[in-house]
């Protein structure tokens, strides 16, 4: 099989892996020159980087990204404290991490079983590809919806508005996406006002961080739903693939250990990137003011130096480093609720008698330059 070209094409080929451990036992921090970036992919290097103060994660010139700045879309991304540096945002994104931190895991688990059920039964993503990909996209949304406190009758909007917000933000949306992004995102805060005075999960953020203006907190509540949608997705999916070729694995562990397993070893979103606001050393390298460095979080997840024979799926294994939701300052806080929601999935989808092995047979992932998501396009020998 021939290596991928990059590690952006690495995304969404066959198997990259082998091409990530070449990363990992090259230079500390390589220069792609074709790419206009710097690479780290060691896991040591990868800490280094998600933790440097020069380190930010947007540009200093395009704090939003150009296409979406001054449109309602770009309103919630500005806002949000994940995607922005700087003392200002301190205090919210303790306060944001904090509320998450106390999150009932029971409850969590809990509505999302009886969401995936529902969504079962009104999918059916036993009977059909397209079925079956539905399935998978809406949960999440639907999940972290319920716990902001919008009611079930929203549900399928919201994740209609999700989808199209976050096609907005993936890099270069067409004017007509951007345009529905819009309205979505428009939609969304208007409904996230609401959901702040039920009794929900952005009621109680509302309450914390009463001291920061109410939009910016509504944003960063809606900010969950952003980032749970494509990684959850994709994380559902790459179990599936994962009990595909490894059909023995469920009859020695629990579920919640093989999803976890699955997000370090075929990691849903494989990088992410740094910006460099000033001059630093990394990896022995000198970079300048406004480097890019493209950080490859499914490459230093398979690092011998991170974890033993990293390319064994061991659901038992102890204590594994896993770098898929970030690390440092602008980690990823719902790592807990995206395992939770996709075990949920998994656990119900198997029960539909949805087969992996057949899923698993030939392999298409969807366009993407960091969310490595199986497309299970209709295959019409199984729909027949």
């Amino acid at each position: 099989m021939q290596a991928p070209l990059d590690p952006l094409a690495a995304v969404v080929h066959a198997d990259p892996y082998p091409y990530y451990a070449t990363l990992v036992d090259g230079p500390a921090l390589s220069r792609d020159d074709r790419l206009g970036l710097w690479i780290a992919a060691r896991a040591s290097t990868v800490t280094a980087v998600l933790t440097h103060p020069a380190c930010a994660v947007r540009p200093l010139a395009e704090p939003v990204p150009a296409v979406i700045a001054g449109s309602p879309v770009g309103t919630i991304y500005g806002a949000m404290v994940r995607f922005n540096d700087g003392a200002r945002h301190d205090s919210l994104k303790q306060t944001l991490s904090d509320t998450l931190a106390v999150l009932d895991v029971a409850e969590v688990r809990h509505r999302s079983r009886e969401l995936a059920q529902t969504l079962a039964g009104e999918l059916r993503p036993h009977t059909s590809r397209p079925a079956l990909v539905e399935f998978i996209v809406r949960l999440a949304p639907s999940v972290v919806a319920t716990m902001l406190g919008a009611p079930a009758g929203q549900l399928r909007d919201v994740a209609r508005w999700t989808s199209a917000f976050v096609a907005a933000t993936a890099p270069g949306p067409s004017a007509a996406v951007v345009r529905d992004g819009a309205s979505a995102a428009e939609r969304l805060t208007e409904h996230g006002r609401a959901w702040a005075t039920r009794d929900g999960w952005l009621a109680r953020l509302a309450r914390d961080a009463r001291a920061h203006d109410r939009d910016r907190v509504v944003a960063n509540g809606l900010g969950l739903l952003w980032q749970a949608y494509d990684a959850t997705a994709a994380l559902i999916g790459n179990t599936l693939i994962a009990l595909g070729r490894l059909p023995d694995v469920p009859a020695d562990h629990a579920m919640t250990r093989i999803v976890a397993e699955v997000a370090r070893h075929d990691a849903p979103v494989q990088n992410t990137r740094r910006f460099l606001t000033v001059d630093a050393v990394l990896g022995g390298e000198r970079l300048n003011r406004g480097d890019v460095v493209l950080v490859v979080l499914a490459a230093a997840n398979r690092d011998p130096a991170a974890n033993a024979d990293p390319a064994r799926f061991d659901p038992s294994r102890p204590s594994p480093a896993v770098f898929t939701f970030g690390h440092g300052p602008h980690a990823c806080p719902g790592a807990t609720l995206a395992t939770t929601i996709a075990t949920a999935g998994v656990e119900t989808l198997l029960s539909l008698g949805v087969a992996p092995a057949a899923l698993a047979r030939e392999v298409v992932y969807r366009p993407s330059l960091n969310i490595r998501m199986p497309r299970f396009d209709p295959d019409p020998a199984a729909e027949s």
